[in-house]
């Protein structure tokens, strides 16, 4: 299993132009170049592929571009049956290539494993700025069930912190319909992470979700609205003047929420005081006494 992990682990980097590979049974390319000319019509799609919508407008641009000046970077393949090749990274180039007209794209040709593949396309998608909170929650779902990895290992390879990792992860526990609002980008990750605290509540999290649509909730006012729907019983004493919270306090309060995944209220007095970690499921609970072994 180690050296497997080692194998996936050298990633794109050590399979791009002028690297070695461990094997290469693919047609010779020019010496020069370190990529040969291949015919799109000989391309099959990634199966392993994360990413489920393509911006039409962004890649009608790339059409454009590729028709004024060519491919600028190859794609990557790999051998397949009868002569043909499997799409490993590129995929917007090859969809925008042939759109454009051209009979052929340069390509970096690789013998690649299918773990090797999938890990390669996983990590590639993650590392754009475009993918949808649901797009990064599958593909870490998906490294985590197909390599066994843990969120730890699962950071260490895309670059991304851990707290994040299970953030992400997460947001897969949604109801189908919530997802669906992350997906499109109507709610946002922020939300999502925020949201998380309702997920035992079916009710308040539907009640949640439309106050924000309908109002167009902040982050910020959607912690407050979560808040209230959790501690409702606050909602009923008579009304108190709000108490002043020492800025680094409130800081503090709002790093370990990010990092812990639940809310988080540190009441504070003359520098003495408690944390107070509010868990809705055992998910939570289990995920917090990680983090905490961890530190």
């Amino acid at each position: 299993m180690n050296d497997k992990r080692k194998a996936l682990g050298r990633g794109l980097e050590s399979l791009l132009p002028g690297k070695p590979a461990a094997t290469n049974t693919a047609p010779a390319a020019d010496a020069n170049r370190g990529y040969q000319e291949i015919s799109v019509e000989l391309i099959d799609p990634n199966p392993y592929q994360t990413r489920s919508r393509i911006n039409e407008d962004a890649l009608n641009e790339l059409v454009e571009s590729i028709r004024a000046t060519g491919v600028v970077q190859p794609v990557m393949l790999r051998p397949s049956a009868n002569g043909r090749f499997q799409l490993v990274a590129g995929e917007r180039r090859w969809m925008a290539s042939k759109r454009a007209g051209r009979v052929t794209i340069p390509a970096v040709v690789r013998q690649i494993s299918n773990e090797q593949a999938m890990e390669i396309t996983i990590v590639e998608n993650l590392q754009r700025e475009d993918l949808s909170s649901m797009e990064q929650a599958r593909a870490f779902e998906r490294l985590s069930r197909e390599f066994n990895m843990t969120q730890e290992q699962i950071a260490t390879r895309t670059g991304k912190d851990r707290a994040s990792v299970a953030n992400f992860i997460r947001l897969l526990k949604f109801p189908q319909n919530v997802q669906e609002t992350l997906d499109s980008g109507v709610l946002s990750f922020g939300h999502g992470k925020v949201l998380g605290a309702l997920i035992a509540f079916p009710e308040h999290l539907d009640h949640a979700v439309q106050q924000i649509i309908a109002k167009n909730l902040s982050v910020r006012q959607t912690e407050e609205l979560v808040s209230q729907l959790m501690s409702p019983e606050a909602e009923q004493q008579p009304a108190k003047s709000a108490p002043v919270v020492d800025p680094n306090v409130r800081a503090a309060q709002r790093s370990l929420e990010e990092t812990l995944g639940v809310k988080v209220e540190i009441q504070d007095r003359k520098g003495k005081g408690k944390i107070v970690l509010r868990y809705s499921s055992l998910e939570d609970f289990d995920r917090i006494m990680v983090a905490l072994a961890a530190k």
